[in-house]
């Protein structure tokens, strides 16, 4: 039976460094923001340029693993990246005591698209061998045994 889909994709430059912080039970969250950029023609018939913000949410691994290449020096503000994962509503009483919303993206899958990391991925679930990078070496692909 159908479940239902929530998948969002999205690519932009982080609008800051990433934050990781831990929850009061000890798991390892990481916050950042992207700016998607898009151009349209407005009314007078000119380019207007308009930003979407985007809040993105890393748990667990990831929130660690990207954590690990914002010190790194690999996603820091600026960097475009692509975003993949779910949109989630989130209530809260803010500290004036009215309730507000906030929609986020909770990430499964960052690839970093700028040319310092260009190409690296940084997947939830995936050991860190796995998830590419400078320490990590490159894949050791043996070209003599394809076929063609």
């Amino acid at each position: 039976m159908f479940q239902g889909l929530n998948r969002i994709q999205i690519i932009g430059n982080l609008g800051r460094d990433p934050e990781m912080r831990y929850t009061p039970g000890g798991s390892p969250v990481t916050n950042f923001s992207v700016a998607v950029n898009r151009r349209r023609r407005g009314q007078d018939d000119q380019w207007v340029d308009e930003t979407d913000w985007f809040t993105v949410v890393c748990w667990e691994r990831l929130a660690e693993q990207v954590d690990n290449m914002a010190t790194r020096g690999f996603l820091t503000k600026g960097t475009k990246v692509y975003v993949e994962g779910r949109l989630q509503v989130r209530r809260y009483t803010g500290n004036d005591g009215m309730e507000r919303t906030a929609v986020e993206i909770v990430a499964n899958r960052i690839l970093i698209l700028s040319s310092r990391g260009e190409g690296m991925p940084v997947e939830r679930g995936i050991p860190a061998e796995q998830a590419g990078g400078p320490d990590f070496g490159p894949p050791e692909d043996d070209f003599d045994d394809v076929p063609f």
